[in-house]
């Protein structure tokens, strides 16, 4: 099913913040994400873990079930070999489903199925289909799948495990996907996740992602969810456009 209206869309309003949810009060999830509509926030990011392919554990698809919101939801896999647990995902209502490239054996199929796969919100579109790339894993694992996706994530950090600074090198990184894409043809989003924070985030928005992920710069433990939205999403549209 074509995702070519949601994949313009967000080019043409990029760069965009996809604000990941699990460091919200999930006791109060419907008023942390009515917070983030009112912010103008467009996507909600959901890590998924499942304990193998990294260390924590996390949610499954009745958490993204459960996400009653307008926002695109944006699902992140990091669990081991996801061709056969991405179809409770798309029930689930995912607008975007990412997977870590180095945790599936065939990369490729996963991305055609999700090519097949109906948006649960609205038939008549739909999934963005993504890789994620961890820091150590050479970019050259994009070329013979680019032509089967809409989104290569580049991860900052090595998934699983918190308290990482930002990796060094994302310059060079991004540069060299964008290469990639250009030599395609196609369109495609390239978005950076992992150890945004609130220092940070004027220089990765210069580094030219359309789509920028943070969680815990939003959800910091205070009560500005709103305005912490308000200011990420700032400084990433005042960044990317200096």
């Amino acid at each position: 099913m074509a995702a070519d209206a949601t994949l313009a869309r967000l080019l043409a309003s990029a760069p965009q913040l996809s604000v990941g949810i699990l460091t919200a009060d999930l006791g109060h999830l419907d008023d942390e994400l009515r917070r983030l509509e009112h912010a103008g926030v467009a996507m909600i990011h959901t890590d998924v873990m499942d304990g193998v392919f990294c260390p924590m554990l996390s949610v499954g698809a009745p958490f993204v079930a459960a996400q009653r919101t307008a926002m695109l939801k944006d699902v992140h896999l990091m669990v081991d070999e996801p061709l056969e647990k991405i179809g409770p995902f798309v029930k689930a209502g995912a607008d975007m489903i990412t997977f870590a490239v180095e945790s599936a054996s065939n990369p490729h199929r996963v991305l055609r199925v999700l090519g097949d796969a109906a948006n649960a919100n609205d038939p008549a579109r739909g999934i963005l289909r993504g890789i994620a790339v961890s820091p150590g894993t050479p970019l050259e694992v994009v070329a013979p799948l680019v032509d089967e996706l809409e989104y290569v994530m580049l991860l900052g950090i090595d998934p699983g495990w918190g308290g990482q600074a930002f990796a060094p090198g994302m310059a060079a990184r991004v540069a060299r996907v964008r290469e990639l894409i250009a030599a395609s043809g196609r369109s495609v989003l390239l978005g950076i996740d992992g150890g945004v924070t609130k220092a940070n985030v004027a220089e990765v928005a210069g580094l030219g992602p359309d789509v920028v992920v943070t969680g815990s710069a939003i959800f910091d433990g205070t009560a500005d969810v709103e305005s912490n939205a308000r200011m990420m999403r700032s400084r990433l549209v005042a960044s990317a456009a200096s």
